[in-house]
This record gives structure tokens, C-alpha cells and sequence, in this order.
């Protein structure tokens, strides 16, 4: 079974970032936001919550997605993988938190779900009101919100904080490496932009999916309430909860590198169109490539070149990086 994820101390928000500096595994961090003026607000009532919410509404139609009460508030795929079981709706937050407020005592409602929704854009001056200092300058802030929802397992590229405003949610979380025990599904054709477990945590067909109970002995598993924070790490896999009537989450993306650096998922998918079809011979000549080039020691593995002859071997820089960028382009566009 899933054990806990360790706790970090009681910290500051202002000490979040030496707090993270380096991890590379999640960390729980209860009560980081227990002093926002919105955790306080949801703690007297969801109607107050949302009232706090609908100060920063600027009106702006966002987007909203609804799954049909025998769902179970499970956001995923149709029975063949062809389409998905929600349909996208654009409307005003205003529509969504009047919705959620007159669902909050149905036992069985259609799943609300806004999710990775722009602070800045949407709700401007939120997070002012609710700070999060410390963290990377360029650190995104965006805003989840909905009734219950099951979100399958999925990775993110930026390491990610996430702060529970409102309700209660309940995170399962697996290390990168246990990919091959999630099965996965499409990585081209996926629910919000991450390929997504195919199996039902509430649900697991282990005779469809054998290997899934060898991620159980691997998972780490929390419940957060409102005020309590979670430090995902870059490429772990999470599936999330939303366990109330009403849910909100905060998240903060970061990925601590210079922005002209290229998204590893790039190369990923160039790999596939080019590498996997290869003879096995083959595919094992370019697995020594990559080790020598990508994933050995780097200074080791270039060590007998001089430092001005290295090219793109040496040291990157926004120029080098573009002028790659450019040749890639040039040669992908043949």
C-alpha cells in the first residue's frame, strides 16, 4: 500500500524556497497557507470562498469542463479512447460558482471542473491578496476549482506547488521511473496536455493492469485541507481528488532554467518519429549516443576537446541554443 509523503517542518512562505532548494522527492508543508485571507474564508463557508473569489472576476469567459453524474467526477477518456467523457464550456467564473453553489447538496451532481486557469488573467490582484513570496520570479501561478473530481495520474514538467484554498484533496504520487506500471496512455491525444494513466484508482482491473499493484508498493499518498501545501517534484506522476462540494487549489509551476532552453518533450517526440522504428541494433547504437552525450558526465565525456573547439558541446547560451533551433527548423521543414 502507498505510504505517507514525508512532511517538511513548519515553515514561512518566505523560507519556501531554500525549503525546496535541491528536493527532488514531494514534501507536505501543512499550514503554509493557512493565514490567506481565502483559506479563512472557505474555513467560514463555500459561499464565502467564492465571494472572496468573485472580488478578482474580471469577467473573462474561461473554460470549464462537465462530466455526466455516473462519471464519479472521473475526467478521462470515452469507453475506446476516441474522445473524452467531459465537454469543454466557456463561461464566465461567476456561471461556474453560482453552478457549484447550487450542486453543494446534491448527492450525485455532474463534475465542475476549471482547471490550470490563469491567476494574472482571470482573477488579477488575487494573489496579491494571497501572496506566495519566495518563490522563483517567473514562477506561474494558476487557480483549479470545482466540486469532487478524479484526475488520472499524470506528469508536469515544472516542479510544482500546490496549495489547497478550499475543501479537501487527496493526492497519490509515484516516482518518474514507475511509468512502465501506470500504463500510460496516448501521449498525442490526451485530456489537458500530459499523457494520462489508463487505469481507475477507484477501480484498478489488475487483471488488465497486473503490473499496476507494483506502483502501489512505490506511492506516496496525502489528504490536504485547506491551509496545507504540496511540493510535487518535475516529471512524478500524481493522481488527484477533490473530495468536497467545493475545491480550490493555488499552484505555483517553476522550472528553474533559462527560458531559451528547449522542453525535453520536444526531444521526446523527436525520438519517437525518428528512433523507434530503428533495427534493435540500431535503437542500442543510439542508446550509447545519448548515454555518452545527454546522460553521462558531461565534463568527463568532452574532457579531451579543447574548450574553443566544443561548439555545442560546450557551455549553452540563448544564441547557441537558437542557432540549433534554427537548423532544426530548416532541416524538419525539408
Amino acid at each position: 500500500m502507498p505510504v505517507d509523503v514525508p512532511e517538511l517542518p513548519r515553515i514561512t512562505r518566505t523560507e519556501i524556497a531554500d525549503a525546496l532548494n535541491g528536493l527532488s522527492t514531494p514534501r507536505v508543508i501543512r499550514g503554509l497557507v493557512a493565514d490567506w485571507p481565502l483559506v479563512a474564508c472557505s474555513r467560514h463557508s463555500p459561499r464565502a470562498a467564492m465571494d472572496h473569489l468573485s472580488r478578482f472576476d474580471v469577467g473573462l469567459p474561461l473554460q470549464a469542463l462537465v462530466t455526466e453524474p455516473e462519471s464519479g467526477g472521473r475526467l478521462f477518456y470515452n469507453h475506446d479512447l476516441t474522445d473524452f467523457n467531459f465537454r469543454p464550456e466557456r463561461v464566465v467564473l461567476g456561471a461556474v460558482l453560482d453552478t457549484l453553489q447550487r450542486l453543494q447538496d446534491e448527492q450525485t451532481p455532474p463534475s465542475i471542473y476549471v482547471g490550470s486557469t490563469s491567476i494574472e488573467t482571470f482573477l488579477p490582484g488575487l494573489s496579491e491578496a494571497n501572496p506566495m513570496p519566495g518563490l522563483p520570479a517567473d514562477a506561474l501561478a494558476s487557480i483549479w476549482l470545482g466540486n469532487r473530481s478524479r484526475i488520472a495520474a499524470h506528469h508536469d514538467l515544472p516542479d510544482n506547488l500546490a496549495c489547497v484554498a478550499a475543501g479537501r484533496r487527496r493526492f497519490t504520487l509515484f516516482p518518474p521511473e514507475q511509468i512502465g506500471n501506470l500504463y500510460i496512455g496516448p501521449i498525442d491525444f490526451t485530456p489537458a496536455g500530459q499523457a494520462i494513466s489508463l487505469v481507475d484508482f477507484a477501480a484498478p482491473d489488475l487483471e488488465r493492469f497486473p503490473r499496476f499493484s507494483a506502483a502501489l508498493e512505490a506511492a506516496q499518498v496525502v489528504e490536504l485541507e485547506a491551509g496545507d501545501a504540496l511540493f510535487i517534484p518535475s516529471l512524478w506522476w500524481h493522481h488527484v481528488e477533490g473530495l468536497e462540494a467545493f475545491n480550490v487549489l493555488i499552484n505555483y509551476w517553476w522550472r528553474g532554467i533559462p527560458t531559451w532552453q528547449e522542453s525535453p518533450m520536444h526531444a521526446l517526440m523527436l525520438a519517437l518519429i525518428s528512433l523507434r522504428n530503428l533495427p534493435a541494433h540500431q535503437r542500442a547504437a543510439w542508446q550509447a549516443l545519448f548515454q555518452h552525450y545527454v546522460f553521462a558526465d558531461h565534463e568527463t565525456s568532452i574532457a579531451h576537446i579543447p574548450e574553443h573547439a566544443r561548439r555545442i558541446l560546450g557551455p549553452l547560451d540563448a544564441q547557441r541554443v537558437g542557432d540549433v533551433r534554427e537548423h532544426l527548423r530548416q532541416r524538419l521543414g525539408r
